[in-house]
């Protein structure tokens, strides 16, 4: 059911959408943001498209922007950089804070405190050219996946299903950050919930036609099927949920962003990583599973933007 109150547009002032960047991700954040602008001006927000590939972050404040909705994926956007350079310019913002950010998008340090904290996490291993091969085979098994630990939408991501295939994959994945990890495969279906504000949104299961659910999948094809409901049963579906709520809040996750998870054969969850800034694509998760709960796209952006804040 849909119990968000109604917002006043008026109440946001003027807003600039953030989006574009020059990360790896900037095609994707360049469809995030059109969506999320547009949406907004259909709702009589005053919003601006503004790219921080070409505009300097000081024009927010010298052309007396009052809040910022956050579009950017990957590094300077997803990082926690652009958020400490709002902080400075006193800018309330969506999302995450710069250290929820920061680990959210670095997958090597979020296991690590998900690990302390006793969450259910993939076996994995940090990986240098120097890393024996025979090694994390024997450690993490096969198939395993091999990728960059500072990414997102599966860039520089490879599913290794032979010892001999470690080094290509380690290659690929260090072209892309300097720090790898190695990640036991987990074979029993991929999930994925979204949170908003205090709302944890219902479990979406994500079946892809090809091999894993990589970028091609994410964005490109059609095929890709996303069961909400998630065939999963009540106490699943719950148990998933809490998980995704813990983990956001073990990283100091703000605002809005989504978890994803991997369940092995006999149903046990792992968490996977978090996503501090999701898409907002017609292909996206988080206005899928608003949609469920009878949240539609643009009463979502304005609820994302509603819970802007400044640190």
């Amino acid at each position: 059911m849909n119990n968000v109150t109604p917002i006043s547009p008026a109440s946001f002032g003027k807003v600039a959408v953030l989006f574009g960047g020059c990360s790896a991700e900037r095609e994707v954040s360049l469809k995030s943001g059109a969506a999320v602008l547009a949406a907004l001006k259909r709702n009589g927000v005053d919003a601006y498209a503004f790219d921080p590939a070409n505009q300097n972050l000081q024009q927010l404040r010298d052309e007396n922007f009052e809040r910022v909705f956050i579009s950017l994926h990957g590094r300077l956007g997803e990082d926690g950089t652009v958020q400490g350079a709002l902080e400075l310019l006193g800018i309330p913002y969506t999302g995450s804070g710069v250290m929820a950010s920061a680990l959210g998008m670095d997958k090597w340090r979020s296991k690590l405190v998900w690990q302390a904290a006793g969450l259910p996490i993939p076996d994995f291993l940090l990986i240098d050219a120097d890393s024996v091969s025979a090694h994390v085979v024997a450690e993490l098994g096969l198939p395993l996946f091999v990728k960059p630990a500072n990414e997102g939408s599966s860039v520089g991501i490879s599913k290794v299903k032979s010892e001999s295939e470690l080094a290509a994959a380690y290659q690929m994945a260090v072209e892309h950050d300097k720090l790898v990890i190695a990640e036991r495969f987990i074979g029993g279906g991929e999930y994925t919930v979204a949170i908003l504000g205090d709302l944890i949104l219902p479990v979406i299961k994500i079946e892809p036609a090809n091999e894993f659910y990589d970028y091609e999948a994410k964005y490109l094809r059609d095929d890709t099927r996303y069961l909400c409901p998630s065939g999963l049963s009540a106490e699943q579906e719950t148990q998933m949920q809490m998980l995704a709520k813990r983990a956001f809040s073990l990283i100091g996750g703000q605002g809005w962003g989504r978890v994803d998870f991997l369940v092995d054969p006999d149903g046990q969850p792992y968490v996977l990583e978090v996503n501090t800034s999701p898409g907002m694509t017609d292909h996206s998760l988080v206005p899928m599973a608003a949609r469920q709960v009878g949240i539609p796209f643009d009463q979502l952006v304005l609820r994302v933007l509603e819970l802007a804040h400044v640190g």
